[in-house]
C-alpha cells in the first residue's frame, strides 16, 4: 500500500509580504504587491515595475556572519522555511535526521550575485571576487543551507525546471516520501532575481507587461488587455509528512497530495503550443496518479502569468479536460496579486492551494476588468469567494516546455 503524504506546515514569503498571516490576508483581500522597481535605476528600460519584497531583513532569518554568503534566493528560502517548520511546530530530532530530507528549487539561482561579482572582477581584478561567491550562487545551495539548519540527513536534492521548478520539487518530494525513502521533507521553490540584466532579458523577450504607469493593475491573468507577465520574487516552502508520521505527533494538516503529474510540450523554448496540449497531459496525468475522475476537481490554482498565448493556452487546455464540465471549475491566478516568482511559483502557489484547501476560500483573480472571448471559465474575478474545496489542482509550466501539477485533497482522517 503507498504511503500517504500531507502537508502540515507552509511558508511564504512573497511581494505581499513575508510570513503565512500577511499573505493570506493579502489574497483574501485582493491586494496587489506590484509597484515601480526600487532595486536599480529603471529609467531606461521598458519594463519599470516589478513585485519586490519590502522590509525583508536577512539578519531576522539567517545569523548576520552568514548572510554575506547568501545570495537573495538563499536567504528567501531560509527564511520561508523557518516560517513552515515553527507553522508545522515540527524541529528534526537527532533519532529521525537521516528521514528527513530537503528538496528546493530554483529557476535561476544567484544572478544578483553574479552581475556583482563580475562587475567587481572588471573594476578591481579577481583578487576582489568573494571566496563565498560560488557556494552564494548555485541553485542546490538552499536545500543544503537548510538541511544544514536543521540537521536534515535525508535525501538533499535542488529542481531546476524554470517556471515549474517548486511544483516538481514539491512533486518529487512527495514521491520520495511515497517510496519510503523518508518521513518528512522539507520543499518548494524559491528566486530573487530583480536586477538589471534579468529584467532587460525578459524585456528583450518582450515577454513583461509595460503597463508602467498603472503597477497594480498590471499583472492581468485572462483579461483582454493583459500585456505580459509582471516579475516577483519570493519563496514558498511547504512541510510534508508521512501521514502516520503526523498524526502521531498530533499535527495539524492543511491539506493531503493525492497525484503529481509531469510532461513536455517538445514544443518551444519559450511559447506553448496553441492548444495547451502539454499542458492537457500533465493535468490528467495528476489526476490519473490522485486515483480520481477529472469530475472530482473544484478549483485550479492556474499557472495564469498574465501572457496573452499562455493563458490562452491554459485555457483551452482546461476545457480539453474537463470538457463541457470546464466553466464549473473555479480558475484563479493568484500571480495578478503577487506578480510571477519563476522558479519560486510552484513552491509558493502550493502552499496557497493548501491554504485555500483548508480554509475553503479561493483567492481572486485580481484585474479581471475586459473580457477575453478566448479566455472565458470562471476565473474567481475581483473577490476572493467561499467555497469547500475537496480536490483542487495547481499548474507549473517553465521555459523549454516543462510542465508539472500537483493534486490537493482536503484531509479526512
Amino acid at each position: 500500500m503507498e504511503r500517504r503524504v500531507v502537508i502540515t506546515g507552509v511558508g511564504l514569503v512573497s511581494p505581499l509580504g513575508v510570513g503565512n498571516e500577511v499573505n493570506w490576508s493579502a489574497l483574501t483581500r485582493g491586494q496587489s504587491g506590484i509597484g515601480p522597481i526600487t532595486r536599480f535605476d529603471a529609467t531606461d528600460y521598458a519594463c519599470k515595475i516589478a513585485g519586490e519584497i519590502k522590509g525583508f531583513q536577512a539578519e531576522d532569518w539567517v545569523p548576520k556572519k552568514d548572510v554575506k554568503k547568501m545570495d537573495l534566493f538563499i536567504q528567501y528560502a531560509m527564511a520561508a522555511s523557518e516560517i513552515a517548520m515553527r507553522d508545522a511546530a515540527y524541529r528534526v530530532s537527532p533519532a529521525e535526521a537521516e528521514r528527513v530530507g530537503v528538496y528546493i528549487g530554483s529557476g535561476i539561482g544567484g544572478l544578483p550575485s553574479i552581475e556583482r561579482q563580475h562587475a567587481s572582477l572588471l573594476k578591481e581584478g579577481p583578487r576582489r571576487i568573494s571566496p563565498f561567491f560560488i557556494v552564494g550562487l548555485i541553485v542546490n545551495m538552499p536545500s543544503g543551507q537548510v538541511s544544514i539548519r536543521y540537521g536534515a540527513k535525508g535525501p538533499n536534492q535542488a529542481a531546476c525546471t524554470a517556471c515549474s521548478t517548486g511544483t516538481h520539487a514539491i512533486g518529487d518530494a512527495f514521491e520520495i516520501i511515497k517510496r519510503g525513502d523518508a518521513d518528512v521533507m522539507i520543499a518548494g521553490g524559491t528566486e530573487g532575481v530583480i536586477t538589471p540584466l534579468c529584467v532587460g532579458g525578459f524585456s528583450a523577450m518582450k515577454a513583461l507587461s509595460t503597463r508602467n504607469d498603472d503597477p497594480g493593475r498590471a499583472s492581468r491573468p485572462f483579461d483582454a488587455d493583459r500585456d505580459g507577465f509582471v516579475i516577483g520574487e519570493g519563496a514558498g516552502i511547504v512541510i510534508l509528512e508521512e501521514i502516520g508520521h503526523a498524526v502521531r505527533r498530533g499535527a495539524r494538516i492543511y491539506a493531503e497530495i493525492a497525484g503529481y503529474g509531469l510532461s513536455a510540450d517538445a514544443h518551444h523554448v519559450a511559447a506553448p503550443p496553441d492548444d495547451g496540449e502539454g499542458a492537457v497531459r500533465v493535468m490528467q496525468r495528476a489526476i490519473a496518479d490522485a486515483g480520481i475522475d477529472a469530475s472530482a476537481i473544484e478549483y485550479i490554482n492556474a499557472h495564469g502569468t498574465s501572457t496573452p498565448q499562455g493563458d490562452a493556452a491554459e485555457t483551452r487546455a482546461i476545457k480539453k479536460v474537463f470538457g463541457a464540465r470546464a466553466r464549473s471549475v473555479a480558475v484563479s491566478s493568484t500571480k495578478s496579486m503577487t506578480g510571477h516568482l519563476l522558479g519560486g511559483a510552484g513552491g509558493l502557489e502550493t502552499a496557497i492551494l493548501a491554504l485555500t484547501v483548508h480554509h475553503g476560500i479561493l483567492p481572486p483573480t485580481i484585474n479581471s476588468t475586459t473580457a477575453d472571448p478566448e479566455c472565458d471559465l470562471d476565473y474567481v474575478p475581483n473577490e476572493a469567494r467561499r467555497a469547500r474545496v475537496r480536490y483542487a489542482l495547481n499548474n507549473s509550466f517553465g521555459f523549454g516546455g516543462t510542465n508539472a501539477a500537483l493534486v490537493l485533497k482536503a484531509y479526512e482522517e
